[in-house]
Parts: structure tokens; sequence; C-alpha cells
């Protein structure tokens, strides 16, 4: 089963997929390291050291990520300073960084289900009442949406915007 491709989007030999927001997504944080900078800055990991030590990466590579990120306005630069130190910089999750929470859950959910040889190592818990939290799609009144029945069809404010930009 696929989803319900809308009018001229159903011949998909008939269209491009040129602007695709996942595509833009991936070329983001389509990295393991980008992932794991992020998975640790839901953590609660700050500074550029627990970031390179706990992803497992090396300095470099976790500057490269962290300037990516921020600059993509996902985390940004806050200065700290340890008493007799100089000033440094550390690094919060942005609204947009806190958005992008659902679709690490959903790749730790899928992670959990298919991937772990036994039960999962963490569990997702609401800190409030103890109770699971999972991701799925649904409609704004909670009814859930199976792929065959996930419709996807042209956006006409972005083929106007797309024309006033002509």
């Amino acid at each position: 089963m696929a989803a319900v491709m809308d009018g001229p989007l159903a011949d998909l030999s008939a269209w491009d997929t040129t602007g695709c927001s996942i595509a833009r997504a991936m070329d983001l944080i389509g990295t393991r390291s980008a992932m794991l900078i992020l998975r640790e800055a839901y953590y609660g990991t700050r500074r550029f050291d627990g970031f390179a030590r706990r992803v497992g990466i090396t300095d470099a590579a976790a500057a490269g990520q962290l300037r990516k990120l921020t600059e993509a306005g996902l985390l940004e630069k806050q200065p700290y300073r340890e008493e007799g130190k100089r000033t440094r910089n550390e690094y919060v999750l942005t609204q947009m960084g806190r958005d992008l929470l659902p679709v690490v859950v959903a790749l730790w959910q899928w992670g959990d289900k298919y991937l772990q040889p036994g039960p999962p190592p963490l569990l997702r818990v609401d800190a409030d009442t103890d109770t699971p939290v999972t991701v799925d799609l649904r409609t704004p009144d909670g009814t859930e949406v199976p792929l065959e029945r996930l419709k996807v069809r042209v956006n006409k404010d972005y083929l106007r915007a797309r024309k006033n930009a002509r």
C-alpha cells in the first residue's frame, strides 16, 4: 500500500521532486553525527566537549556539525564562563530545534521496534504520569491515519509563491 497521491501527483512520472521538504531536511540533519548531536541536546548536553565525547566524534567533526546546526537555526550559542577561565559558548535548542523532537522520537521508536535485538535500552514516558510516549500520524481530533489514508496533494499557496517569485 502507498499514500494517496492526489490530482496531478497521481502520475509520479509527470512531476519532479524539486523543493522536496524531506530532501531539504536530510541535507541539514541527515548525517549520523547531526542526529546524535540533536539527541544529546534533547538529553541536556550543552557544551562542546560533551557533544564530542558523547557522540564519539572528533573535535573537528563536532565543531562542523555544531556550526551547521547553529547557522541553520536549530541551536543557538549562549556564552558562559567558569570562574577563572575564559568565556565560552554552550549550545541550546531553539524553537526550530525543539520542533524537530517528534522526528527524532519517531526514529528512536522505529529503532526500538525493528533494530534492537531485545527490549529497548531506554523508554520514553511522560514525566508527570509515567505513561509511554509514542509518535503517530493523527488528525487534530486524534484519529490515527495509516499510510493508505494519507493523502498528498499540491499546496496551492506554494504554487502561488513560486509564481510570484518569478
